[in-house]
């Protein structure tokens, strides 16, 4: 029997299924980050910046359960700035970081933008290795986040196909 499929939708960042899985990430970096994680200290602490207009927060599901969740704000007319990846470690291994990653950048697409940027910490090997596979280049710092040690870009075409 096939498992459950995985469903990602836009949301309001402060539902209580994104509020959830944004509380399991914090957790999650807390204990991966070598000083512990404040989300005060990090870019983007307040989720307003991850509604319509300016951006947009995006929760994956399998039936009612929220399982991950991916944001992204415009930081300029065509940047998208992603932020706030995380997957549940229950659904890890099908692939659903890197349908999160391009459900993003599709709506990054949908935005306008036609860059994405996105920082991370070294201690987050899986995400630096989705990155990479998914296109984008390490660049130098584009900004002053705190728990950052690796800085990436991608152009984004306007068809995902080309």
């Amino acid at each position: 029997m096939d498992p459950e499929p995985i469903r990602i939708a836009r949301c309001d960042p402060d539902e209580a299924d994104a509020r959830w899985c944004l509380d399991q990430y914090y957790g999650e970096l807390s204990r991966l980050f070598e000083e512990g994680f404040d989300v005060a200290l990090s870019t983007v602490a307040d989720t307003s910046a991850y509604r319509e207009p300016r951006g947009a927060f995006l929760v994956a599901r399998i039936g009612d359960r929220a399982v991950g969740c991916g944001a992204l704000t415009r930081t300029a007319p065509r940047v998208a700035y992603i932020k706030r990846m995380w997957v549940d470690g229950s659904v890890r291994g099908r692939g659903l970081g890197r349908r999160m990653l391009e459900s993003l950048e599709e709506t990054a697409r949908a935005l306008g933008c036609r860059v994405a940027e996105l920082e991370t910490n070294r201690a987050l090997t899986a995400a630096i290795r989705l990155y990479r596979t998914a296109g984008y280049e390490e660049v130098p710092p584009f900004n002053d986040e705190h728990y950052a040690h690796h800085w990436f870009r991608k152009r984004l075409s306007p068809n995902p196909l080309g």
